[in-house]
């Protein structure tokens, strides 16, 4: 559906044939910026249609049948109701012409904003941090998935407690002798919600430790980790099932993988690490969301390398590259740190010859340290240059070491192959010459088993 610019002047969309449940009328309020075209074409403000084509795809992501899309400029946001008031009263019309159900505002409604539209529009309103919660409700499946998202709902709900029914305001009875007049029922909500809350952090410090215990164990093999980060629909879980031959749900859809999954990544020298699948990013992802999965995001967190992979077929990909390195920031991640973050141009196969020769210029331009490899996850191409590149970076905090070992020593040659990547391995007068790469925590008990020697090549 193309979306229908809505400023004053513009005809009426035609009314919907029929009403079914759950239909939506989707609003993008945002604010007129001066010099628009030059500003998008420089990368510094968002196309206003594509943001309101990625506020549809929310809307779409929870099965909600979107009736009408529309895009509504503001000079300012007005405290009361976020739209001027001529805004307010022609969606009326609208929502009635479309028999809209729901209507989704594409911004941040602070609860008082959200009461007035819902009483103007008699309709239920629901902003983008609420519908980004209402999505990843539905995808979370483990359980700390499940518990983190309940607390972000909790956190949202309370705020939202603004006497918007008259059953908040009737008073239930007091404590004590006297009687008196006890509390409201907005307040007996808000009790219960705080108490719930308490509860879903208690629990989450279980979950939280038992994570830790899993990550102290994965240490003490040790496996590296590799960590998948990038907007959310950029392709990490196509990527995922490509280097791991997983089978990890990948759809095109926003947020179709929302709880994190490991998996043994096998390097071209046989070395192992674990790569990590985690949820995608989003602009103006809320905050209690990247507090809430903070956790789940550990895995980013204490990764070795990081692996930021951009749809760079997007018309929007610098600001999504610019989102994603903001929450980056929030999770105290540098995104210039090029030591770790490895960028991944994904979706080249949608380029003819001439545009990915482009591509591969400005990705051979960028400075070393901030390296670019350019990765079709649905077809394949790039992908042994980038198992190549993870394996270097990995290997910068190894150490490679030379060594003899009796050819009848199986237990040691199977050791070594277990505990290091075999670089290079011949036999020469009944011993095995090898050439291995070892990380730092192992270097000593190889030396001290094997005798070996750093490395000259």
């Amino acid at each position: 559906m193309r979306p229908q610019s809505f400023d004053g002047g513009v005809d009426r969309p035609k009314a919907a044939n029929g009403g079914t449940t759950g239909r939506v009328l989707v609003i993008g309020p945002y604010k007129r910026v001066r010099g628009d075209a030059d500003a998008i074409a420089s990368g510094g403000v968002r196309n206003s249609e594509t943001r309101l084509d990625e506020a549809t795809g929310l809307a779409r992501a929870i099965d909600l049948v979107v009736a009408e899309a529309i895009i509504a400029p503001l000079n300012e946001i007005r405290p009361a109701t976020y739209l001027g008031k001529g805004k307010v009263e022609e969606m009326i019309g609208l929502i009635k012409a479309n028999t809209a159900d729901l209507v989704v505002m594409d911004c941040a409604l602070s609860p008082i904003q959200q009461r007035n539209l819902e009483k103007e529009w008699g309709t239920k309103v629901l902003d983008r941090t609420g519908l980004i919660l209402e999505i990843f409700g539905r995808r979370a499946k483990t359980r700390e998935g499940s518990l983190q998202v309940e607390l972000a709902h909790l956190n949202y709900q309370r705020s939202r407690l603004v006497r918007s029914w008259t059953h908040l305001e009737r008073q239930r009875g007091g404590f004590g002798f006297m009687g008196g007049p006890g509390e409201t029922q907005i307040e007996a909500d808000r009790r219960m919600i705080g108490e719930r809350i308490t509860r879903l952090e208690n629990e989450l410090k279980k979950v939280q430790a038992t994570r830790r215990l899993h990550r102290a164990g994965r240490e003490r093999v040790p496996y590296r980790v590799v960590a998948l980060v990038g907007y959310t629909n950029a392709g990490k879980s196509t990527l995922f099932n490509r280097l791991t031959r997983a089978d990890v749900q990948a759809a095109d859809m926003l947020f179709a993988t929302l709880d994190p999954t490991l998996r043994a990544l096998t390097l071209p020298h046989g070395g192992k690490a674990m790569l990590s699948d985690t949820v995608g990013f989003i602009s103006d992802l809320p905050t209690m969301l990247i507090a809430a999965f903070r956790a789940t995001l550990e895995e980013v967190m204490q990764a070795d390398v990081i692996l930021h992979v951009r749809d760079i077929s997007h018309e929007d990909a610098d600001a999504q590259q610019r989102d994603v390195d903001s929450i980056l920031r929030q999770l105290d991640i540098d995104p210039e740190n090029g030591q770790r973050i490895i960028e991944v141009w994904n979706k080249i196969d949608r380029f003819d010859p001439l545009e990915r020769e482009n591509l591969a210029n400005m990705a051979a331009r960028r400075p070393a340290e901030r390296p670019v490899l350019l990765v079709s996850a649905e077809t394949g191409e790039g992908i042994n240059a980038l198992l190549t590149a993870i394996e270097d970076r990995l290997a910068s905090t190894k150490i490679t070491l030379d060594l003899a070992i009796d050819a009848s020593d199986g237990a040691g040659i199977s050791w070594l192959h277990r505990n290091s990547e075999v670089l290079d391995k011949h036999l020469q007068g009944g011993k095995f010459v090898m050439t291995v790469r070892v990380d730092e925590t192992k270097s000593d008990l190889t030396k001290s088993k094997f005798g070996a020697v750093p490395s000259v090549h």
